[in-house]
């Protein structure tokens, strides 16, 4: 089993939103997500799937997700039928290292027999800054094709990060 990298954004300056493509057949496929970080403190990274090339807004994101900190406490979050998902269901700041890190794998994304599932890990910083760790998962209730990722800041903008999209060979 190999990688290969299908497509990648590196971001240096403020931009709205990231889209990242390049899933066109039924294989599995890793993106890969390193120090992401919003413009504004205390700000969510919300990801919505792309159908055509083009973020879906339909009623269909599902999620669970289990959260642990250094300091020792734990929760879980879920949640069903929203038109996009905080993809670690946590906020991130502008302090140093406050960002979004993690794998997120993808499957029946070409399958429009199927849903779309991602399952995720993240090790990431809050804006407080505490380390937690996110793992869980997203399933996109809808049997459309999907083709990529679509990211965006609640409120805000994207000022750094890479966004690396692989398929698992």
């Amino acid at each position: 089993m190999g990688l290969l990298q299908v497509n990648t954004t590196t971001i240096t300056s403020a931009t709205s939103s990231v889209t990242l493509t390049g899933i066109d057949d039924d294989s599995v496929y890793m993106l890969v997500l390193s120090n992401v970080a919003p413009s504004n403190d205390s700000k969510y990274l919300n990801l919505k799937f792309t159908v055509g090339g083009s973020a879906s807004s339909t009623s269909n994101y599902d999620y669970a997700q289990y959260f642990q900190y250094t300091s020792g406490s734990a929760f879980g979050l879920a949640g069903t039928n929203g038109t996009s998902v905080n993809i670690t269901n946590h906020r991130i700041g502008t302090g140093t290292s406050e960002t979004v890190n993690g794998i997120f794998m993808v499957y029946n994304a070409n399958n429009t027999s199927e849903y779309t599932f991602m399952s995720t890990e993240s090790a990431n910083m809050d804006e407080s800054p505490k380390l937690y760790g996110t793992q869980g998962g997203i399933v996109f209730t809808a049997t459309d094709a999907v083709d990529g990722f679509y990211f965006s800041i609640t409120s805000s903008s994207i000022a750094s990060g890479t966004f690396t999209l692989y398929k698992v060979v």
